[in-house]
């Protein structure tokens, strides 16, 4: 029997590993995993601006999750994180972590990376969004949005940052998405990116083109880079989880129910 015992511990000696190659080993798999997770599944990112209040403040950490979009688009009411669609960002927006360690966690998914831009989906392909009702909501397909719970807004209507609150977008092209910031009157979001001539809109929207001389279709507000292409959506946010005091799961607020 000792003989049998000695010859156990002879062969654990053999396979055994020490101490550093384990922990090499061990960290490279967490590594590896961590690239698992971030390519398919959830990635972390940080809100850069006020544009999400009130529901989102300036420098929460939220989570994004892939798997909603590997079969599905995204859908009205989403909040959703996506690449620049083109010049959206400024050089310094578009930098992302400078510093090495911080650099070297996002590219495996466990900091905030940079680049990329938070924003809400109010029209998925085929809708037309207008503004605005005489109650100030946007319109989606005719339809009114009430947005008075989710949002926040100095103006007297929902879509401002034309600096109007006459103006149509749409029919939101196939494989794009046009999405708002929840602080309507503070987001460089789609309504920022159209290109519109206000007058000649507000003119076709009260029917005097006969009267003016206007073409109906001139007043239509021109694209621009205004949509964002599906493909560039990396996820849905799907949780704040910083700071601790204000962790919590999110949803698309009821409102977008009536559109459906």
């Amino acid at each position: 029997m000792p003989d049998e015992a000695s010859a156990a511990d002879k062969a654990g000696k053999r396979h055994s590993m020490p101490l550093w190659q384990e922990s090499l080993l061990l960290m490279g798999l967490a590594v590896v995993l961590a690239l698992v997770v971030k390519t398919f599944l959830v990635q972390a990112f940080y809100i850069p601006s006020g544009s999400m209040e009130p529901g989102l403040e300036v420098n929460d950490r939220i989570l994004v999750q892939k798997v909603s979009y590997w079969t599905d688009e995204p859908q009205r009411g989403d909040i959703v994180v996506f690449e620049d669609p083109g010049s959206w960002l400024s050089p310094a927006e578009s930098a992302g972590p400078t510093g090495a360690v911080a650099s070297t966690l996002s590219r495996i998914g466990l900091y905030p990376a940079g680049g990329h831009l938070v924003k809400r989906v109010v029209g998925v392909a085929g809708d037309t969004i207008t503004c605005c009702d005489d109650q100030g909501r946007l319109l989606v397909n005719g339809e009114p949005l009430d947005s008075s719970d989710f949002t926040r807004n100095d103006r007297d209507c929902d879509g401002p940052m034309i600096a109007s609150c006459e103006w149509s977008a749409g029919p939101v092209p196939e494989g794009s998405v046009f999405v708002m910031g929840d602080h309507r009157d503070d987001s460089a979001d789609s309504s920022f990116h159209l290109r519109c001539d206000v007058t000649k809109e507000r003119e076709r929207r009260r029917g005097d083109e006969a009267e003016t001389g206007t073409d109906p279709e001139a007043g239509s507000c021109d694209a621009g880079d205004a949509y964002v292409g599906t493909d560039l959506v990396v996820g849905k946010v799907f949780a704040r989880v910083w700071p601790a005091s204000r962790f919590s799961l999110l949803d698309k607020p009821d409102a977008f129910d009536a559109l459906d």
